[in-house]
């Protein structure tokens, strides 16, 4: 089972935890990624093309899957407004045996950071905002995987 979403409202972490663990799967390896708080960063806000972002997320589940054999994978990620705390990105990966599940769960979150089309701008308690540029160890981390 791969379930994929793109969604503006909170991910409720304990809910598909529960949803995605329901198969009995051998191993599951987990990632949930918060919007960090430093430098008095007040929201993040993700913009996307709607059915780029999609695609792009799905086309990346699905080589995990066949690339793991995986036995499900709950990929989702939150577009529009966050503050500081919340869940963006949600990952969970279950195969027979942890070094599957561990290896798609890290591609999952090396690629998507670099094959999806989310942009991210900040804004600080000072009313200062800026497009965050990708960065040089997120391309590396990234071709790791090719």
């Amino acid at each position: 089972m791969i379930r994929v979403l793109v969604q503006p409202s909170a991910i409720d972490v304990a809910a598909e935890f529960d949803l995605h663990d329901a198969g009995g799967h051998g191993a599951s390896a987990s990632f949930v990624g918060r919007v960090r708080g430093d430098d008095g960063l007040t929201e993040l806000f993700l913009e996307h093309h709607p059915a780029m972002t999609e695609a792009g997320l799905g086309d990346l589940a699905h080589a995990a899957a066949d690339r793991w054999h995986l036995s499900a994978l709950t990929l989702i990620h939150r577009v529009g407004a966050m503050m500081p705390g919340e869940t963006i990105v949600l990952v969970l990966a279950s195969s027979p045996h942890r070094a599957e599940a561990l290896s798609a769960c890290a591609f999952l979150i090396d690629r998507l950071k670099t094959d999806v089309m989310l942009w991210k701008r900040e804004t600080f308690a000072d009313g200062a905002s800026r497009w965050v540029e990708p960065r040089e160890g997120d391309r590396g981390r990234a071709e790791r995987w090719d």
